[in-house]
């Protein structure tokens, strides 16, 4: 997650030297072979949920050109850290090929929309957010294929979050970038991502404590979904429903602004 030095204290030395980098030089590839390994584990942790027809191999190049075009244009003065800047330009990058693959079947989509309008149909009507009981009940499921349901559309979960917060196709930044590399970017195009940004932090907090740590350590300790699996006691499976509910959770918040690309 970004974080602020505190007064008095140095950047990195690899912060330090990406300020006065060459293109192709020697300080550059330096910094490239350091967070390859950045690549790896991003893209490793993305390939166990993707289908078999899709080329990690691909998916790795791409995310080195993440990697690259965020060392040269990381901004040290920006309070979040290199690795952290590379972390959201890689993760775009893969995410940007990914639908641009299209990968996800159109059915995965479409049960995803319809679990995520019932979403906010009830929490419209309610108050509040729905629980899981409450939800089968509306789609007239039982709670055991709810879950299911869930796990099936997982897919198209672990897109929404760092997909393009609008229905414009020229638009490639994703949620993630909103909270980063604002100095690069117009005034009214800033000021509406630190909106976004704003909105999904405020969803944040009302998501139950479960749902708010699942996300956590995945997309900011860069957990795999065993390993918090592991950390709670609890099956791959359930960690998987319980992002899975998250991340519609968000989404169908965000249709309420109209900020969810269809």
């Amino acid at each position: 997650m970004p974080f602020c030095l505190a007064p008095g204290k140095r950047a990195p030395q690899s912060e330090r030297r990406a300020k006065r980098l060459r293109p192709g030089g020697t300080a550059e590839n330096q910094l490239v072979q350091q967070y390859i390994p950045l690549v790896k584990s991003i893209v490793g942790r993305l390939a166990m949920t993707l289908p078999s027809h899709v080329e990690v191999d691909d998916l790795y190049s791409v995310g080195l050109v993440g990697l690259l075009s965020a060392i040269r244009n990381f901004n040290p003065k920006s309070g979040s850290s290199l690795e952290t800047y590379a972390r959201v330009r890689i993760r775009g990058a893969v995410f940007d090929e990914l639908r641009r693959m299209d990968w996800v079947p159109r059915s995965i989509h479409s049960k995803a929309r319809k679990v995520q309008a019932k979403m906010q149909e009830l929490e419209q009507r309610k108050g509040k957010m729905p629980t899981d009981v409450e939800m089968a009940r509306a789609l007239k499921l039982s709670l055991g294929d709810y879950q299911a349901c869930l796990e099936e559309i997982r897919p198209a979960t672990f897109i929404c979050l760092d997909a393009a917060p609008t229905g414009d196709p020229d638009d490639h930044g994703s949620q993630y970038e909103s909270f980063a590399d604002r100095n690069q970017e117009s005034p009214l195009e800033g000021t509406r991502r630190h909106e976004v940004s704003e909105i999904i932090a405020d969803r944040l907090k009302e998501l139950p404590e479960m749902q708010r740590k699942v996300l956590a350590l995945y997309y900011f300790e860069d957990l795999r979904l065993r390993e918090i699996a592991e950390v709670f006691g609890l099956t791959e499976s359930r960690i998987c429903q319980i992002h899975a509910q998250a991340i519609v959770a968000i989404k169908a918040h965000l249709e309420k602004y109209d900020l969810v690309a269809a």
